[in-house]
């Protein structure tokens, strides 16, 4: 029986249910890779910092298959799209510089997006094409006593994608970051201007590889603002957001319609 199917969330402990020789040295990599992350261009402000990366699941198998980056006067980078989801970034692209090829490869990630892919629950017509996965870097850093770093959107929110799997892998000198989950009623409000009963879950993730999903139609979530803790330290939290949709096949007319106005470049 599936909480999340049931629930619309779920909380995981991957440190227990991952469990492999080479774990510790796989988590630290993945733990060093948050120190080359750049400033979220986006949101220069915020003390957010993030890299990106986009996969292919085909079902029945157990491999991720990472789809190559695009070449940029920036370096590499994969384009991420939320259409109307992101209040911040209604019907915009945004381009993130790509998560490292090593990180890529590195056992302990492609691990946790095969763990949550078989979280995931779809219809049979869906099963016949590849699943599609996101997979963001995102840290959120506190200098000085005064910073405060916000991810984004900042507010209950759905994201669009069915799914989302979020996985702290490392947290150091930092107050705030509780996590909520609500009824998607509430998406666009934050929690303590919500009812009690309209959320569903409060949590704060302290340990590494402490995690959970949702099932976006299901419910909205949020991620407070951190702030510097007591220690003479910078403040760090740093997570994997994973999230996964179908294979779409649009109707053809729509289809048609769309390539008639839009800007084609051959396949390559």
């Amino acid at each position: 029986m599936s909480f999340l199917k049931n629930n619309g969330y779920e909380y995981y402990n991957l440190k227990e249910m991952l469990q492999y020789t080479q774990m510790d040295e796989d988590l630290e990599e993945l733990k060093q890779e948050f120190s080359t992350l750049p400033v979220d261009s986006y949101a220069k402000e915020l003390n957010r910092y993030r890299r990106y990366a986009r996969a292919v699941i085909v079902p029945g198998t157990d491999e991720v298959h990472w789809l190559p980056s695009v070449h940029t006067e920036e370096g590499e980078m994969y384009k991420y799209f939320q259409g109307s989801f992101n209040p911040e970034y209604t019907n915009a692209a945004r381009d993130f510089p790509a998560i490292s090829e090593k990180i890529r490869a590195n056992k302990l990630l492609n691990d946790i997006v095969m763990f949550d892919y078989k979280q995931t629950f779809w219809r049979e017509e869906d099963m016949l094409l590849p699943v599609h996965a996101g997979i963001h870097f995102v840290k959120l850093e506190v200098e000085n006593d005064e910073d405060i770093a916000v991810s984004s959107p900042n507010h209950l929110h759905q994201d669009g994608e069915p799914f989302t799997f979020a996985h702290l892998v490392h947290r150091q000198n930092v107050e705030g970051g509780l996590n909520a989950i609500g009824v998607p009623e509430v998406a666009g409000d934050v929690p303590e201007n919500v009812d009690d009963s309209k959320l569903l879950k409060q949590m704060t993730l302290t340990e590494p590889l402490e995690s959970y999903g949702v099932f976006d139609p299901m419910v909205s979530h949020y991620v407070a603002p951190v702030t510097k803790g007591q220690k003479n330290e910078k403040g760090q939290r740093s997570m994997i957001l994973i999230d996964f949709q179908p294979t779409v096949c649009p109707d053809p007319d729509e289809i048609s319609a769309q390539l008639k106005k839009s800007k084609l470049v051959f396949a390559k």
